[in-house]
């Protein structure tokens, strides 16, 4: 039973001190908001300190007492940057002030504005002779003073360790009423609740700010892991599409393989073996392909729309003659000739623009709108501004826009920039990698200079 009681109490000394006794900087956070008003927490402090600590010599005042006052004001402002220290110095203040700090005033007026100071040639006799003495830690100004100690401590320490500096305190205060009756009296009664009530207030603080920090956190987290789902889902759905290009031509390629023999005069060995493997081959690519693509689109339940031809740069036309028929002024320019590109670059070529005219009505509606064609021996450039919105905007912002035109144009290798115009409006630019010709060039089209 001793060995159990002795384990448990080592246990208690070990766990306060773990919890009350480091010598560790904790600095007061600074207040959030204007940059001007982030250090009014610690200003408010040191007045705090400074009209409670200031106590003057007065009639019915110990000469102790306005040391006291100074040094228990000392180490609340000690308590902004190493509250556990300042709060076991102001302890040592409060046992102190028990036997040596007297005063012979009404406990209501002992806060240092409600004293008179000392005249020359008055006798150092109480002025009020019927009061009983009461020690400066429980006047108006060393109650609140231990009281501000224990208040920062608790904005900065766990709430264990917070009401531990309070029981702490309060048996402080009940040693001095049994060990000295005739300094205290019943006074130490007030200052109980008045700890307590500090304690509190700093531990709500505490939770409200470590309850907010981690809302913040989390909002971050959530933001970082919408954006990485969001990449994830473009590039799934780029995939889709490039899937049914890819598997276009290496259809083709299965079936030309097939048909060659039959085209040339009693073939050789040699090359029959030669298409088989490449048929072969191309039938095993094209069964990869198609099972890939069955588990992209499991999420979908929805794969008539995904098998719909892909769109090229042939479609174009239709594409702005919707876009005009909404009601945009869309002004088109090419510039190059133009020529069929790969099925992947006039893919994503085609989706850049389509998704940039989208965000233009969407994000400026009655603006207008220029869309920028330049065909280049090497690269497709794309350029859609539109003027500043002539409208008030309404459409949220943050879907898949941008960053699925950025994840097609690195896809390709090339790049995409996005940004307002110094007119208010807003553009979209993107380059393209383009081989050579992929074909004959388009009928119909005509080169803008």
């Amino acid at each position: 039973m001793r060995r159990k009681q002795a384990a448990a109490r080592r246990g208690l000394l070990a766990a306060l001190r773990a919890d009350l006794w480091s010598t560790a900087a904790d600095p007061l956070p600074r207040m959030r908001g204007p940059r001007p008003l982030a250090r009014l927490p610690h200003v408010l402090v040191v007045l705090y300190a400074l009209v409670l600590g200031l106590f003057p010599d007065g009639e019915g005042i110990d000469p102790t007492v306005p040391l006291l006052a100074t040094a228990q004001a000392a180490t609340l402002v000690a308590a902004m940057f190493r509250p556990l220290p300042a709060f076991w110095a102001s302890l040592a203040v409060v046992l102190a002030g028990a036997r040596a700090g007297m005063t012979y005033l009404p406990q209501t007026l002992t806060f240092p504005w409600m004293i008179e100071r000392e005249t020359p040639g008055a006798p150092l006799v109480p002025e009020f002779p019927h009061t009983d003495p009461v020690a400066f830690p429980w006047t108006g100004s060393g109650i609140f003073l231990h009281s501000g100690v224990l208040f920062l401590l608790a904005l900065r320490v766990r709430p264990r360790a917070a009401a531990e500096a309070l029981a702490i305190s309060v048996l402080g205060a009940a040693a001095c009423v049994v060990f000295l009756p005739q300094q205290t009296g019943g006074t130490p009664v007030i200052a109980l609740p008045v700890y307590a009530l500090a304690v509190a207030s700093g531990t709500m603080i505490r939770m409200l700010r470590t309850t907010r920090n981690r809302l913040e956190a989390q909002e971050e987290l959530t933001a970082e892991e919408r954006a990485h789902r969001t990449l994830l889902q473009e590039r799934s759905r780029i995939a889709r599409e490039l899937h049914d290009v890819v598997a276009h031509h290496m259809s083709v390629i299965s079936i030309q393989a097939q048909v060659a023999p039959h085209l040339v005069h009693d073939p050789p060995d040699e090359l029959r073996d030669n298409l088989a493997g490449i048929r072969e081959n191309a039938v095993e690519a094209l069964t990869e392909l198609r099972r890939i693509l069955g588990v992209l689109r499991t999420e979908d339940g929805a794969d008539a729309p995904q098998q719909a031809p892909q769109p090229t740069l042939d479609r174009l036309g239709e594409l702005l003659a919707n876009v005009r028929g909404a009601g945009v002024a869309l002004t088109e320019e090419i510039a190059g000739e133009p020529r069929p590109l790969a099925p992947g670059v006039e893919l994503s070529a085609f989706r850049i623009v389509q998704e940039a005219l989208s965000n233009a009505m969407r994000h400026a509606p009655g603006a207008a709108v220029t869309l920028r064609l330049r065909y280049q021996p090497d690269a497709l450039t794309i350029r859609v501004v539109n003027a500043a919105p002539a409208r008030p905007v309404t459409a949220p912002g943050g879907g898949h826009g941008l960053p699925g035109m950025r994840e097609r144009a690195a896809m390709l290798g090339g790049d995409l920039v996005a940004g307002p115009t110094p007119d208010g409006g807003y553009e979209v630019s993107a380059f393209l990698p383009a081989g050579p010709s992929a074909g004959p060039p388009r009928k119909g089209d005509e080169s803008a200079p």
